[in-house]
């Protein structure tokens, strides 16, 4: 049978037009079996040279939503991807967008040839071969004159994910998603998936997705963050959202943490989770004066992060056990002289409680 011809395979990634989001998603619906669906977002967009976080807990659909934009699992609505609707174009847009799971596995062979087999199939020219895996174990720490001819067998956990990760940059794709890439590897080897991560999306115009429970640094470098619960989009940037233990006190819903502290809140159509905006909370270093329906938190400070999408310090406190975070300026930061430790009080409104 005659072999099937190769698609040429450019040296210069096509740009994308920067103009326009990546992917815009309507009405997104995806349920593995019948009955509650995984994902529910009836709107959502991400940009091209950008890194967005997906947060959320164990179960809200994170994994599930990479998958989608991966077009590696089917799902009802529409996605547009670089323009032009995706429906029918999914195995072109395959070849651009690359997805990287949380615990990477190897083809048994050297490290080379693993980063060069993607651009092997797409028909690369052996220089441009040479060059893109030279660059991309670079880009993740591994120098190629001792990595390169080292076998799959020869490496530790922390190097087999950067190789996995080597093995989608060399591709230069458009989008890539990367799933937890940090959570079974060392200190180092996750410090420099991070950094080759963002190098993507600031050297040649990919979007990085990024689902991390490691918060503090997605934070840090996200130009948008989709905070999911249940599915659905609960908010976007570094979203409170407080879940389970809600009950009807006195005209209110109250949620009681350890300690003997509480939150309050207007009733709702629904009682399952309350979400808090960081923007929402005023932070002081003394017990403000009381105020009718407002909360009062009694926190210590746990960390503070330059929040990258809005310029503003993001703080952690611990609430008995519970953390939550606020947002201040760095102006406010510098006149309360917080630093981890502090001891902060958290202010906000009943009604600034929103219920999923």
């Amino acid at each position: 049978p005659a072999r099937r011809r190769r698609r040429a395979f450019s040296a210069a990634p096509q740009l994308h037009d920067m103009s326009t989001p990546l992917y815009e998603i309507h009405n997104l619906r995806q349920s593995y079996e019948k009955g509650r669906p995984n994902l529910d977002i009836a709107e959502l967009s991400i940009d091209a040279g950008c890194v967005t976080g997906v947060v959320g807990p164990n179960g809200g659909g994170k994994s599930t939503l990479l998958k989608v934009l991966a077009f590696l699992i089917p799902a009802s609505g529409e996605i547009i991807f670089d323009g032009r609707p995706a429906a029918g174009r999914e195995r072109e847009i395959r070849r651009e967008v690359t997805y990287l799971l949380q615990e990477s596995y190897l083809l048994k062979r050297s490290v080379f040839e693993n980063v060069a087999y993607g651009l092997r199939l797409r028909g690369a020219e052996k220089r441009l071969i040479d060059t893109r895996v030279r660059e991309s174990l670079e880009a993740v720490g591994l120098a190629p004159e001792e990595f390169a001819s080292r076998p799959w067998y020869r490496l530790s956990g922390g190097e087999v994910q950067r190789v996995a990760l080597a093995a989608r940059l060399a591709l230069r794709p458009k989008a890539l998603l990367l799933d937890e890439p940090t959570a079974n590897v060392d200190e180092a080897s996750a410090q420099l998936v991070m950094e080759a991560a963002v190098r993507a999306s600031r050297e040649y115009g990919a979007a990085v997705i990024v689902s991390t429970h490691d918060t503090a640094w997605l934070y840090e470098i996200a130009s948008n963050v989709v905070s999911l619960y249940g599915g659905r989009v609960a908010g976007t940037g570094a979203e409170n959202i407080f879940r389970g233990g809600w009950h009807l006190e006195g005209g209110f819903m109250t949620r009681p943490f350890a300690g003997g502290q509480a939150l309050f809140a207007w009733p709702g159509a629904s009682a399952r989770a309350a979400v808090l905006n960081p923007s929402d909370i005023t932070v002081s270093d003394e017990i403000p004066p009381f105020a009718e329906n407002m909360n009062v938190l009694r926190g210590v400070v746990s960390q503070l992060t330059l929040e990258r999408a809005s310029g503003a310090v993001l703080l952690s406190a611990d609430v008995s056990g519970s953390v939550v975070k606020a947002r201040l300026s760095a102006e406010d930061t510098a006149r309360l002289s917080l630093r981890p430790s502090s001891e902060v009080f958290l202010s906000f409104s009943y009604s600034s409680l929103r219920w999923l």
